[in-house]
């Protein structure tokens, strides 16, 4: 099974037990370590042309896949402060504007780890004049795609299924104006 330990942290014994993918608990010393979930940003950005901002992922998790510019949200950083240093980290670009779009649970595999995040994506705009630069270790190259429709969204190879459902709910809003 995924997320076991083998020894306890705190006592070095082996008691200790995952219970429900939510927590680890060991018999022997009574130590808890809780695996909360963990929020994440995502950038949904569209160049003059209407078309959406792609990194094509250099690592695992789902390295070669296509995901929206983003990551996990640091120690005493707001939502908005992670999209800025995220976007600006994976692309060398600050975005010039932000407005809230959706949210979606996820499951985020990392070195036989799962852990549960919180997605949050926004919907930003690229300054008039901007050059795209791939973070090293993190984004092999930018692509741009179409995202008008439910045809052209599901033959797009994204890492994370919460991409795909907020880039359905960016078609359906874009419908509904």
């Amino acid at each position: 099974m995924k997320n076991d330990f083998k020894f306890c942290p705190e006592c070095g014994k082996t008691g200790i037990q995952n219970v429900n993918m939510r927590k680890w608990k060991c018999a022997d010393c009574g130590f808890t370590l809780y695996n909360n979930v963990a929020s994440a940003v995502g950038l949904v950005i569209a160049n003059s042309e209407g078309k959406i901002l792609f990194e094509r992922r250099a690592k695992e998790p789902r390295k070669g896949f296509l995901a929206l510019p983003g990551g996990f949200t640091d120690p005493n950083e707001s939502l908005e402060e992670a999209c800025l240093r995220e976007c600006f980290e994976e692309t060398g670009v600050k975005p010039v504007s932000l407005k809230y779009l959706a949210s979606f649970p996820n499951d985020y595999e990392y070195k036989n780890i799962f852990y549960k995040t919180c997605d949050v994506f926004f919907i930003a705009q690229l300054p008039e004049s901007y050059e795209l630069k791939p973070q090293e270790g993190e984004v092999l190259s930018f692509e741009f795609h179409s995202v008008n429709t439910e045809e052209e969204l599901k033959n797009l190879p994204l890492a994370f299924e919460s991409a795909r459902k907020t880039l359905e709910l960016y078609i359906k809003q874009a419908h509904t104006k």
